[in-house]
């Protein structure tokens, strides 16, 4: 038999093995042939295959691996391909988008559009409007630049209805908008970016130096994951503006505000937060140098941040020496979960003419330098979560304490019983699809704060986009000190978690997941269940998403804990429509008394087990049985 018939014949024996159990025929030499060659040699059990954690693998060939191998040692090179390269290895990676010379009318309507440059658009445009609806719709990376926008208009409305919804991953950037002494006019955000995951939204020097121009945000970032909003020198120098915020991020999950030299030197108009971050889950809003040298007549804060879960304020330098006016905080803050406000330099140096009112203001609060007359107290309420929990009226309302804690998110392990009727969460996966790197590629890319800036280089992430605060945030995550007892590690490959998880628990072992989603946001009813390692107190290694341009796992190994397998059925027909994952915390001794699982079941920590589902992308690990 000749030489090349030979290798020929052994190439094509080496790929029907390889492709196993897995139903396709492998090139054994792309990084899911290797990662599968690599399972089988750490593994010392012949289980079947975990193949919803093995077809996380890169998706790239044979040739696409050799090529992104070489070009990710040298990092300006893989920038110059970044563009193939996300698309060939199924990352998360945002658009370049070029500026658009594009003309437009007077009058436009914007529908069914997205990612696009808008600038130097609409410029000293008289009248009219130009209309946004529907833009960007379900646009999974949508990235929209308005710079420049309606500069210098004279009586020009610009309207932004249901603008960017059910998008994920948002980033969209405001920068000069609609100033340059624009006279009149009115530029409406109703229903702006809602039900986004993860948004990046920008507003520098919007409406600066205008004069009698309205700005008004409804409904805005509702129901919103997660994601930070920015409005640098909004308002600023703006004579008689008028900026309305109401129903602003509301029932939004961890969202973000910051308000950087708001309204500074404004004359004339005002600003209302109505209903502003209400029904939310741990919002963070920066008030810093807002109103300074202003001579608006009010400022009004009206059912702000009211029944939200935990979340925190700041407001520094805050209507500072103002001339006039008036601020008003009215039903501000009554979280059921403890938060904090702090007051820096708040009014202070305000005259006997002017007045700052708090009532019904329910928070953990310090103020410091605060305005020593004009200012009004009714019905105040400075308490801890403890106080609260007993006397605040906000508290005894059920629906609104579990709000943000999903029923059946945590739950007590005696309900995991044959015939149990019990809710389920939304297990769903709400973060961008992406796939593993191979770890030879994964290993030459910078992974550290340390080294953020060549990472923003290499996927062309600004310093002040979401890719790069994406980026930044898992890398401080990933960093940061583990918990007592706690044992963790990041892993940007399959070969680097199946080394985590082996080196805690052995060889032997299993990773296991929820098989799908059915069952999610609804009644459900458990079948029969099966304790992993007999039921018995044993240990385990979880493993959760970050988000990043590819797929990164935070895993960390939990001691004392029990895993069940249970099958879930239609509590009606009970039928069996899924096989769940449930792992219970046997020792919550070191988790926080404001952590959700307490919130929701009652007690606190170290004197209950708390149990939850395995979600949907997430996994467990635990010694075979």
């Amino acid at each position: 038999m000749h030489t090349n018939t030979l290798l020929f014949c052994i190439f094509l024996l080496f790929r029907v093995i390889v492709a196993g159990n897995s139903g396709d025929s492998i090139n054994p030499f792309t990084p899911k042939a290797y990662l599968i060659r690599y399972w089988k040699k750490q593994m010392s059990n012949e289980l079947p295959k975990p193949w919803f954690l093995l077809n996380k693998a890169s998706p790239l060939n044979a040739a696409q691996f050799a090529t992104y191998s070489k070009l990710a040692g040298d990092q300006e090179s893989l920038s110059k391909e970044i563009s193939s390269f996300c698309s060939s290895a199924n990352l998360l990676c945002f658009p370049d988008i070029s500026s658009s010379l594009e003309k437009h009318g007077q009058d436009v309507q914007f529908s069914s559009y997205m990612s696009k440059n808008f600038t130097n658009y609409g410029s000293k445009l008289p009248r009219g409007f130009d209309s946004f609806k529907k833009y960007a719709e379900n646009d999974n990376l949508p990235v929209n630049s308005f710079r420049q926008y309606s500069r210098g208009g004279a009586g020009h409305d610009d309207k932004f209805s249901t603008y960017a919804p059910n998008g994920n991953v948002v980033d969209q950037s405001f920068n000069t908008y609609g100033t340059g002494l624009s006279a009149g006019g009115v530029g409406e955000f109703k229903n702006y970016a809602p039900n986004v995951n993860v948004p990046n939204l920008r507003f520098t020097t919007y409406s600066t130096e205008v004069a009698g121009r309205k700005q008004s945000f409804s409904s805005y970032t509702k129901d919103t994951n997660s994601g930070d909003q920015s409005f640098t020198s909004y308002g600023r120098n703006s004579n008689g503006a008028i900026n309305d915020f109401t129903s602003y991020a509301n029932n939004s999950n961890v969202i973000g505000s910051t308000f950087t030299n708001y309204g500074e030197s404004g004359n004339g108009g005002g600003n209302t937060f109505k209903s502003y971050g209400s029904n939310a889950n741990v919002p963070e809003n920066t008030f810093t140098n807002y109103g300074a040298d202003g001579n608006a007549p009010f400022e009004t804060f009206i059912n702000y941040r009211d029944k939200s879960n935990v979340g925190d304020d700041k407001f520094t330098s805050y209507v500072d020496d103002p001339n006039a006016g008036r601020a008003n905080f009215e039903n501000y803050g009554q979280s059921f979960g403890e938060g904090s406000d702090t007051f820096n330099k708040y009014g202070s140096g305000i005259t006997d003419a002017q007045t700052v009112g708090f009532k019904t203001y329910g928070v953990n609060t310090t103020f410091k330098e605060y305005g020593k007359t004009g200012v009004t107290f009714a019905d105040y309420k400075n308490k801890t979560i403890n106080q609260v929990s007993v006397s605040s009226s906000v508290v005894s309302d059920k629906n609104a304490k579990n709000k943000w804690i999903e029923p059946g998110k945590f739950f007590r392990e005696k309900m995991l019983k044959t015939e149990t009727i019990m809710p389920m969460p939304d297990i769903q996966d709400k973060m961008p699809k992406r796939s593993f790197l191979p770890r030879v590629i994964a290993s030459k890319l910078p992974f550290s704060t340390s080294k953020i800036r060549d990472l923003k280089t290499i996927f062309h992430a600004g310093d002040d986009t979401q890719m790069g605060k994406m980026m930044l945030d898992a890398l401080t995550e990933c960093e940061r000190s583990p918990s007592a007892g706690e044992t963790k590690r990041c892993v940007a490959s399959v070969e680097d978690m199946i080394d985590f998880s082996t080196s805690v628990l052995g060889r032997n072992v299993v990773v296991r997941t929820t098989e799908n989603t059915k069952g999610s946001k609804g009644n459900i009813m458990i079948g029969s269940v099966k304790g992993i390692n007999g039921g018995k107190v044993t240990k385990s290694v979880s493993c959760h998403q970050s988000l990043f341009p590819y797929l990164v796992y935070y895993c960390h190994s939990v001691p004392k804990v029990r895993v069940y397998e249970a099958d879930i059925l239609d509590p009606n027909s009970k039928a069996k429509i899924n096989h769940g994952v449930a792992i219970c915390h046997v020792d919550t001794s070191s988790w926080g008394a404001s952590h959700g699982a307490f919130i929701a079941l009652g007690s606190g920590p170290g004197k209950i087990e708390v149990c939850h589902w395995i979600f949907e992308n997430d996994m467990t690990w635990a010694v075979a049985d």
